[in-house]
């Protein structure tokens, strides 16, 4: 079964789960002779980064990969990290390969006739289903009631994200975020899990970090995430040392040498992983490993459409050290008109779809509908 075609698809859609802000990213269909076509994405997210992705698929790997073997996956991905050796190593080239090794294996198992779970190799048949939602109402009591109403459909934990677009001061004010995880913790009682993602619109210096997060301990969250910028490392090291509460990054990583990096500092304990950023579905299985073997939990990173949602959920289910699987808690157009039957949980548990390949399959109709440009 040979490769016969690459079609790139750069998406712009209003995303509730963001303020109705508009988001963008980069679909890839990977066509064979066989008739299979397979879909993958690229989260690169901001225009110029999206042409750009485009341009590599369009220019750079389908020249290269056009006419080859499509379930020859690992010769795929080498050949395509061989081709942007200078490029490459992170940044678009690793946004475009992302795409195209997904669709790869989205093909492979397609072929087989089988979920993508069951050629990864199942370890779950359920995860835990989390809220995973960006704190933007304008207070906490409008948040909270918001947030319960997640835990009553359904939702077992939430991951607040602070810092986002919206008419909150979550992020930029650390008495208020305290008193939100707090406010929140009373009303939902002691069940449900609370994980507090920093992320880039948090400017905390190292001392309100670790002020911020013991007082956040105090509620009982379950995680830290993104607490700074990944550069800096001494922090994150810094933090561990000073909190109770275990540290979660790397979903800003671009390949599994990264994540080797960040476990050499001892400095993370639940690590976020991309598959449509860290070099596909073959990049995240080596980065999980290593992720693994040091004894850390690995959560897989799906914020975009349900293409990436479908590829990550089949990951996740593969992978021992899941312990949740996030998912956007308020319909919208890239997972619930995207493709005929949104992925979503049942009473709290989140399965694979039982189609074959990763079960998230874009209706044209859709594309179409939210191309950038239209």
């Amino acid at each position: 079964m040979r490769i016969t075609g690459m079609t790139p698809y750069v998406l712009r859609w209003p995303e509730p789960n963001d303020f109705n802000n508009l988001r963008m990213t980069v679909l890839v269909a990977v066509d064979t002779d066989a008739g299979i076509r397979g879909w993958g994405e690229a989260i690169a997210m901001w225009p110029e980064a999206c042409k750009a992705t485009a341009a590599i698929i369009e220019d750079g790997f389908l020249p290269l990969l056009n006419g080859r073997e499509a379930l020859d996956i690992q010769g795929c991905w080498d050949a395509m990290k061989k081709h942007s050796w200078w490029y490459g190593e992170g940044g678009i080239a690793a946004f475009a390969l992302s795409a195209i090794d997904m669709a790869l294996w989205d093909i492979a198992a397609k072929d087989k006739g089988e979920p993508l779970v069951k050629l990864l190799g199942p370890q779950h048949e359920t995860l835990p289903a989390c809220a995973s939602l960006h704190v933007n109402q304008p207070t906490i009591e409008d948040s909270v009631r918001e947030i319960a109403a997640h835990f009553a459909n359904g939702f077992r934990s939430t991951k607040l994200g602070l810092g986002k677009r919206g008419l909150s001061k979550a992020g930029r004010d650390p008495d208020y975020d305290v008193a939100l995880v707090a406010a929140l913790r009373n009303e939902i009682g002691k069940a449900g899990g609370i994980m507090v993602d920093a992320g880039n619109g948090t400017a905390w210096d190292l001392p309100t970090a670790v002020r911020t997060v013991n007082r956040m301990a105090e509620h009982d969250i379950a995680w830290i995430e993104e607490p700074f910028h990944p550069s800096r490392v001494a922090d994150h090291i810094a933090l561990k040392a000073a909190v109770s509460v275990p540290v979660a990054a790397g979903e800003r990583e671009w390949q599994p040498a990264g994540y080797q990096r960040w476990i050499q500092t001892e400095a993370v304990d639940i690590f976020g992983i991309d598959p449509a950023r860290v070099e596909g579905i073959t990049g995240f299985r080596l980065a999980a490993a290593a992720i693994e073997d040091a004894g850390r939990i690995v959560n897989a990173h799906a914020w975009s459409t349900a293409v990436l949602t479908g590829a990550s959920l089949h990951l996740s289910l593969a992978t021992r050290s899941a312990v949740l699987f996030e998912l956007k808690p308020l319909p919208g157009p890239m997972q619930f008109e995207l493709i005929e039957e949104p992925i979503w949980h049942d009473n709290g548990l989140v399965s694979a779809p039982l189609r074959p390949g990763h079960g998230a399959e874009p209706k044209m109709k859709a594309v179409d509908k939210y191309l950038a440009g239209r």
